[in-house]
Formats: C-alpha cells, sequence, structure tokens
C-alpha cells in the first residue's frame, strides 16, 4: 500500500545501485518492489535507499509466482541477452528463456499504467531486429500502446536545470502505455534523439570537476603518463613537420590525422602489402597509416626509437586524435581502450562503462573519480558506495542510468499518452509536471 503523500508507485527491476529509483522517488514516486542479482550493487542499493533488492527475478516472476505488487510504473534496465530464434516459435514463446519474458509475467498479472525499459543503444540495430520486434509484439499482445520506433537519448542533449550531465551516453527507452483500445498503432517514440540543450558543455565547470589536489585512486601510473607524453611529444612532431611543409599555414589551420594512428602499420606506401580477405575499412586505414609514415617517417623513426614505442603493450601503439585545435594531448579528456589510446576535447565524456576506461582528465592528470563519475549519471552528491573498492563503483556507474534522462523520457512519454494515463494514472501528471488540457467542450463553457 503507498503513502498518502506519495504521488505513484513504482517497481524497480534489474535495479543496480537505484539511477531509476533515484529518478522515480525525485518525483514523488514510491518504490513497492525491487530486486538485483549482483549482491554488491543491491548492498549499496540498499545504503542509499533503505531496502535491499537482493534476488533473483526468475524466481520472482514465473510461470507460477509474481512476487510483485500492484504498481503505476514498471522500470527496468534489463539485461540485453540472446533472444531465441528457434523456427517453429511463435509470439509470447519467442521470448521465453530470456529476462524479458520474466518482466512480462509482471506485466500480464499487474498491467502498470507505465513501462519505462532501458537498454543499450544496440538493442535497436539492426543485428537485433528480431529482438526488438518480439519485444514489441509482445507488449501489444499484452495491451500497451508502444512505438515500433526506438526513443532514444543522451544526457548530454539535456540542459543542466532539466538534469542534463556532460556525457554522451545514447541509450535506448522502450516506452508504453495500458490502453488495449490503441494497443496496434504505433505511436511516434516519447523522445527523439535531438539536442534540447543550446549552450555548449564545458567539463570543468558543468559537472563540476572535484578541486581537491590528491584524489585517492585516481592517480595515473608512471607507465600511463609515459605513454601520455610520448604521443603528446608525437602530437608536436606531427605538428612542426606539418608546418614545414606549408610555412604559410596557421597553426590554428594544421590537422593532425583524423583516422586511427597505428604504429605497428608503419611502412613505406611502395612496400605495403595487404592480405587477401581483409576488411575494406581495415584496408582503407592501412593505407593511409602508409601514407602517413612514408610523408613523416624522418620524426616517425626517431620518435620510435627515444620513447621505446614498440615495448610499449599493442592497444598504446594506437593512438586517435579528435581533439583538433587543441594545444596539448594533456588537455584533454584521454581514454586507454582497447582499441588505442584516445583524446578528445574537454567539452563533455564518452558513456561511462562498466570495464577499466575510466577517462583521464589531461588538465588534472588523474582519472575522473567515483563521486564525478556518479555526478555525471546525476545521482546526488551524498550518495554512498559505502568501503567497496572503486573498481566496482565504476563498474556499477557504468551499468547505470541517467537519473536526468529517466526523468525527460517519462515526461515526454506521460505528454504523449496524457489522454489515457490521465483516466488510469492521474497522480503521475503532477508528478512529472505535465498539465493536462482541458477538452474543448469544458473550455467552451467557461467563456
Amino acid at each position: 500500500m503507498s503513502s498518502p503523500d506519495r504521488a505513484f508507485t513504482f517497481v524497480d527491476l534489474f535495479a543496480g545501485i537505484g539511477g531509476f529509483a533515484v529518478a522515480l522517488r525525485d518525483l514523488g514516486g514510491e518504490c513497492v518492489g525491487s530486486v538485483e542479482l549482483d549482491r554488491q550493487a543491491a548492498a549499496v542499493y540498499a545504503l542509499n535507499h533503505g531496502t535491499n533488492p537482493f534476488g533473483d527475478i526468475t524466481e520472482m516472476a514465473n510461470e507460477d509466482r509474481v512476487a510483485f505488487d500492484e504498481h503505476t510504473v514498471l522500470a527496468a534496465g534489463f539485461p540485453c541477452q540472446p533472444f531465441s530464434k528457434s523456427g517453429s516459435q511463435k509470439g509470447m514463446d519467442e521470448v521465453r528463456g530470456t529476462l524479458f519474458w520474466n518482466i512480462l509475467k509482471i506485466v500480464e498479472a499487474r498491467r502498470p499504467a507505465v513501462l519505462l525499459l532501458e537498454n543499450v543503444r544496440n538493442l535497436a540495430g539492426p543485428r537485433h531486429r528480431h529482438e526488438w520486434d518480439v519485444i514489441v509484439k509482445s507488449l501489444r499482445q499484452a495491451g500497451y500502446h508502444v512505438s515500433s520506433r526506438p526513443a532514444v537519448f543522451s544526457p548530454h542533449l539535456l540542459p543542466s536545470e532539466q538534469g542534463g550531465q556532460p556525457q554522451i551516453r545514447e541509450r535506448v527507452f522502450i516506452t508504453a502505455t495500458y490502453w488495449p483500445e490503441r494497443s496496434w498503432e504505433d505511436p511516434v517514440p516519447a523522445v527523439q534523439n535531438r539536442m534540447v540543450r543550446t549552450d555548449p558543455w564545458d567539463l570543468e565547470n558543468d559537472l563540476p570537476l572535484d578541486s581537491r589536489r590528491h584524489i585517492p585512486g585516481c592517480d595515473l601510473s608512471a607507465d600511463e603518463r609515459r605513454w601520455i607524453d610520448a604521443w603528446e611529444n608525437f602530437r608536436q612532431l606531427v605538428v612542426a613537420s606539418l608546418m614545414h611543409t606549408a610555412p604559410n599555414r596557421l597553426l590554428d589551420e594544421v590537422r593532425l590525422p583524423g583516422f586511427p594512428i597505428w604504429v605497428d602499420a608503419w611502412e613505406d606506401d611502395a612496400d605495403l602489402e595487404i592480405p587477401e580477405g581483409t576488411p575494406r575499412w581495415k584496408q582503407v586505414f592501412l593505407r593511409k597509416n602508409a601514407t602517413f609514415y612514408t610523408q613523416h617517417r624522418s620524426v616517425l623513426d626517431p620518435w620510435i626509437k627515444q620513447h621505446g614505442v614498440m615495448a610499449f603493450p599493442p592497444s598504446r601503439r594506437k593512438f586517435e586524435w579528435q581533439a583538433q585545435q587543441e594545444s596539448s594531448l594533456w588537455n584533454c579528456a584521454i581514454q586507454l581502450r582497447p582499441s588505442g589510446i584516445r583524446a578528445k576535447r574537454m567539452t563533455h565524456l564518452p558513456a561511462l562503462v562498466a570495464m577499466s576506461q575510466t577517462p583521464i582528465l589531461g588538465p588534472k592528470r588523474r582519472r575522473l573519480s567515483v563521486a564525478e563519475a556518479a555526478a555525471l549519471q546525476g545521482l546526488p552528491s551524498d550518495f554512498t558506495f559505502g568501503d567497496q573498492p572503486d573498481s566496482a563503483s565504476y563498474k556499477q556507474l557504468g551499468n547505470g542510468v541517467n537519473v536526468g534522462v529517466v526523468q525527460h523520457v517519462l515526461r515526454q512519454h506521460v505528454s504523449r499518452d496524457i489522454e489515457r494515463i490521465r483516466l488510469i494514472a492521474p497522480d503521475l501528471l503532477a508528478a512529472v509536471g505535465v498539465v493536462p488540457v482541458a477538452p474543448v467542450e469544458a473550455q467552451l463553457s467557461l467563456v
């Protein structure tokens, strides 16, 4: 039973550390059920939300049992698992054995007014067309008004006052309203993947960054500093070489290569041999690297020797410069990725991921802190991770949802389906700040 001072109720499935819970509670919602399989994430959830969601959804929602009470909003950042594609199965049977099927059991048993499902951008891509179609078809069979087109959004598209954050993090949302009479219509997606914010981001001011001189656990290793220093020297040498070949060119007109630099692919154009069967995209990069090396080998060979570049790990012999007009690599946001060292301008950061790719803040000469990463996800300043290792916190944040985006998507969905939601969940309208427009007849009676 919900509290009288709460506007609406929700369940929080695949709850993680509680990004959905923060977003919906800030709007006045009351959580009436949550579940999270990862014990560490559930412990962080308990620290911040006062209830431990640890459990297995397959045991709480199946053919024999649905353990969740009635609720207004069902929220779920469900895992993107491969869906069954066995030939003869149709309709509901096609999703059996996946975690989406367990969500569907709750939906069928409780008929929440609104569904708010989140997943990675790739779910709506061509490789998962089958899975996407099964999800949409299954929800329509359950009586839900849902778009066949994905609602994609990122926190960097929102203004700060609406919960925006300087992080490019495109995620797919599937939003639906229980509306059996219109379950086979195809409405527009709740949101469009376009900019709402008008001002450019400035990461140092808009996050903002932690001002402490030293943040435990964020230091760079000696090797990491050596790799970055080497590639900064590479940038200086190539810029000088380009200026030498075109002395009348202005410095801010000089552009480093925009393609990935692969030291292991450096050889003279005349000696280049590309193995048969090499993908076309890779052939292009191999040719560009060979041409680049041929033009600048007089500075590149000494650079390799000076810094011992061939002793770097293979992924550190690759470099992607995406920060044109910056005067130093140390002015950039840097990622040490399996595909190479990537540098971008300090406007906003790439998506946090659940792997060891925590961005390096060049001007600070350290990694992004856990507190800063939490702020990028819109979590409040008093959010705590307890005494767990930072590596676990980064992983949980990389798996989480952005609070501002969740609230924005929900508001837009309620606005889209306001005609129905005003009848079945009027408490949700006030909570998200959507004001219903009176019918034309009522407006005329007031004249």
